[in-house]
C-alpha cells in the first residue's frame, strides 16, 4: 500500500500532470467565453435569417405528440463547428509559437559522458 502511494505521489508531481491540470481548468472557461458568442450573436443571426426568434424553434414539427426540432440539431452543428475552428486557431498558432522559439541546446549523450568519465579515470 505504502508503495502505491508512493507511485501516486510521483504520478502526481510530476509536471504533465499540473499541465493537464491547468489546460483543462482554461479550458473550461475559454468553453463558457465561446457558448457566451454563440448564444448572444450567432444563434440570433441565424435564427433572424430564418424568421423566428430562437435557433431550437427552426424547423419544429410533431409526429403523434412527439416534438421535432431542426433547429437544435443544427445549432449543435453550428456550436462543434464554431468550437472546432477556434480550436484550429490556437492550435495553429501555438505551433507557430512552437516552431518559432529557439530550442535548448542539446548536452552530451549519455554514452558520451561514461567515455569521458573512462577516459578520464584512465588518465590517472
Amino acid at each position: 500500500m505504502q508503495n502505491m502511494l508512493k507511485e501516486f505521489k510521483d504520478f502526481i508531481n510530476k509536471g504533465d500532470v499540473v499541465t493537464i491540470a491547468v489546460g483543462l481548468v482554461i479550458a473550461l472557461y475559454f468553453k463558457a467565453i465561446v457558448d457566451a458568442i454563440i448564444a448572444g450573436l450567432i444563434t440570433p443571426i441565424i435564427a433572424a435569417i430564418f424568421g423566428e426568434s430562437d435557433l431550437s424553434q427552426v424547423g419544429t414539427f410533431e409526429i403523434n405528440d412527439a416534438d421535432f426540432s431542426i433547429g437544435l440539431v443544427l445549432q449543435a452543428a453550428v456550436d462543434f463547428l464554431i468550437v472546432a475552428f477556434v480550436l484550429f486557431l490556437l492550435v495553429k498558432a501555438y505551433n507557430k509559437w512552437k516552431a518559432e522559439a529557439p530550442e535548448e541546446e542539446a548536452g552530451p549523450t549519455e554514452v558520451e559522458l561514461l567515455t569521458d568519465i573512462r577516459d578520464s579515470l584512465r588518465n590517472r
